[in-house]
């Protein structure tokens, strides 16, 4: 399926989850992995704020993508942010959204106030 570029240099981007390993099968408890690299999957909750709209999320990350020093409420950087759309059946009902994932999760800084705003 098509991914979806995000570009997100002009957003405010705050922690409101912790990094935490990306649950596969909720029944058995296994953990999602990359399908290319075996590597862990984390999730990571997020505002994205942008245009004076915000959107809560949840991004995957790979677990080598998840960086020291990360405080919830904090901004931080999502480097390579891209969605996906997605749409299965599940017990007879259809079901559709967006995913996002990133190539990593870094504590960044807020943007600056331009003078006189």
């Amino acid at each position: 399926m098509r991914t979806i570029r995000v570009e997100s240099s002009a957003a405010t981007i705050l922690l409101t989850e912790a990094p935490a390993p990306k649950v596969r099968d909720r029944q058995t408890g296994e953990i999602a992995q990359d399908a290319e690299t075996g590597e862990r999957l984390m999730r990571v909750g997020v505002v994205y704020i942008e245009d004076g709209e915000s959107s809560l999320i949840q991004v995957t990350i790979p677990e080598s993508g998840v960086a020291e020093g990360l405080t919830l409420g904090a901004p931080v950087a999502l480097p390579g942010l891209i969605a996906r759309p997605w749409e299965s059946v599940f017990n007879g009902r259809q079901r559709h959204g967006i995913a996002f994932r990133a190539a990593a999760v870094t504590p960044a800084a807020f943007p600056a106030v331009a003078a006189g705003a």
